[in-house]
């Protein structure tokens, strides 16, 4: 955000105090949302989430998606806009929770279930349904990842071919995750690596 700028008008959805969204494409494209102060909830910028959403535009119309850690609610905002079918975000923390309900109010959006809850307790119980598009942001340096990612395998929370993005601190090669998944594509910025893997 601008450090020295007068301050702006509110936009619908923004208040005092907090950061801001802006949805890059798809049914509500250019808005403007409001993401609250706090470690964790900083949105993927604008210029990744547009390179992910770039791999994704082929598979993105009709998914099943989940966001297991949303915080900001970023990606699974994106994929919604973009003609996804139905998510589900998952977040521990209250207030992005709070947050992300009241983003989805402000678009008139039915089409998203928002959970607090923490993301492995939720995978550890049998699936309640099948994904078919998965964002994977987990807080680093807590390896979190791979275990995320063998419980989706592992309890069958996903399509046959499902498509599973990853944010991480360690290169993809490194990453322990199922034998079955494919790297489609992988990015680094700065220290973190962007990764889109295919199941198998």
């Amino acid at each position: 955000m601008p450090r020295s700028n007068p301050p702006a008008r509110q936009q619908p959805g923004q208040s005092k105090g907090q950061g801001h969204l802006r949805i890059i494409a798809g049914q509500w494209r250019s808005r403007r949302l409001a993401v609250p102060d706090g470690e964790g909830l900083r949105p993927t910028p604008d210029r990744v989430r547009e390179t992910v959403f770039n791999w994704l535009a082929p598979y993105i119309e009709g998914a099943h998606v989940l966001d297991a850690f949303t915080g900001s609610g970023a990606l699974v905002l994106e994929a919604l806009s973009r003609g996804a079918e139905d998510a589900v975000a998952l977040d521990s923390n209250p207030a992005a929770i709070a947050n992300l309900k009241n983003n989805l109010e402000l678009l008139r959006c039915p089409r998203g279930q928002i959970l607090q809850t923490d993301a492995l307790r939720y995978l550890q119980g049998p699936a309640k349904k099948q994904f078919d598009l998965v964002f994977l942001d987990p807080p680093f340096h807590q390896q979190l990842l791979a275990d995320t990612c063998n419980l989706l395998e592992q309890h069958q929370w996903l399509s046959e071919q499902a498509w599973v993005y990853t944010e991480s601190e360690a290169a993809p090669s490194t990453l322990q995750l199922p034998a079955n998944w494919r790297l489609h594509r992988e990015k680094k910025t700065g220290q973190v690596y962007y990764a889109l893997w295919q199941r198998g």
